[in-house]
């Protein structure tokens, strides 16, 4: 079972987000991960430890050199859960719409 808070935290950072972008590409090394940023390859590290621990990436040491690679599942559980709100927002937003209009027609 995926940790929905470990992923919405993860995914609360524009960092983090950002890495998971690079990771679509396919599987990277953590040293072409952190090049975009302006920090040090140890504070990246910390970013994808926290993606790691959500189960968005994996990461694997090949001699030196650590890869990363995007692991979806966690996000569609997470999209998963957010989609079982919909029709709760669907209709406030179609109430809010009407009563909008409402007041537009009474004015």
């Amino acid at each position: 079972m995926t940790d929905l808070n470990a992923v919405f935290f993860a995914l609360g950072d524009d960092t983090r987000r950002n890495i998971l972008i690079q990771l679509t590409e396919g599987e990277q090394p953590l040293s072409r991960l952190a090049e975009p940023f302006e920090m040090s390859q140890t504070a990246v590290s910390r970013h994808v430890r926290v993606l790691e621990g959500a189960g968005l990436v994996t990461v694997e040491k090949r001699g030196r050199v650590r890869h990363c690679a995007l692991t979806a599942g966690p996000m569609e559980d997470a999209v998963s859960w957010l989609e079982s709100y919909r029709p709760f927002w669907v209709d406030r937003l179609e109430s809010l719409a009407k009563m909008i209009a409402a007041e537009k027609n009474n004015d």
